[in-house]
């Protein structure tokens, strides 16, 4: 039983990898399952048994990528006040979108294939932005600078506030040296209004 679990486990990682292989290549509208099957010498019915659909495919895609997003955003550990590491956290994830749509434009393509569907990697993704802006406000309430009661109820708030700088369309769609500007007043006016009373 252990080495047929293990084959499948190979086999589900092989189609991942050639997958988001021709998806950056061909881009995922172009690039069908029996494509994807073809380049595996398999037959799609295999690719079916491991994934039932090419947008489960492509969520475990993104899932994947998430993942290793992650690994890039070890920011907790900076010994930085929270005003100024509100701007790290925020900057850091701006670079780290612009370069997936500089370097895997494919992914940007599922995005937007898929963002009305409400799909476990999207979930993930949001609970991964929300933590880590939920941890710094956490630690300026801690620092006595931030004025908050409820930090896992407004990370959400805050993580939407800056969707300007962070949602993947208007990344796209917006001058460079626009984008950092209104990076940098995003980052004041809300690091103003959580240090304020009223954002109790």
């Amino acid at each position: 039983m252990r080495r047929t679990r293990r084959k499948a486990e190979e086999t589900r990682q092989d189609i991942l990898s050639t997958a988001e292989d021709l998806f950056r290549e061909k881009g995922i509208d172009r690039c069908s399952i029996a494509d994807i099957a073809n380049a595996l010498h398999m037959s799609p019915a295999n690719v079916f048994k491991h994934f039932g659909s090419k947008t489960q495919l492509a969520d475990a895609i993104c899932d994947r990528h998430i993942h290793r997003m992650i690994d890039r955003f070890a920011l907790l550990n900076d010994p930085a006040p929270a005003p100024e590491k509100l701007g790290i956290v925020v900057r850091r994830l701006m670079e780290a979108h612009l370069s997936d749509i500089r370097e895997n434009p494919y992914l940007f393509e599922m995005i937007l294939l898929m963002s009305d569907a409400d799909l476990p990697s999207g979930r993930r993704y949001k609970q991964l932005i929300d933590t880590l802006f939920c941890e710094v406000i956490k630690e300026g309430v801690e620092a006595g600078i931030y004025q908050c009661s409820d930090p896992d109820g407004l990370a959400p708030t805050v993580a939407a506030a800056f969707s300007g700088v962070l949602h993947p369309v208007f990344l796209i769609k917006t001058d460079p040296a626009a984008l950092q500007e209104r990076c940098e007043g995003l980052i004041q006016l809300i690091g103003a209004a959580l240090q304020n009373p009223l954002a109790r």
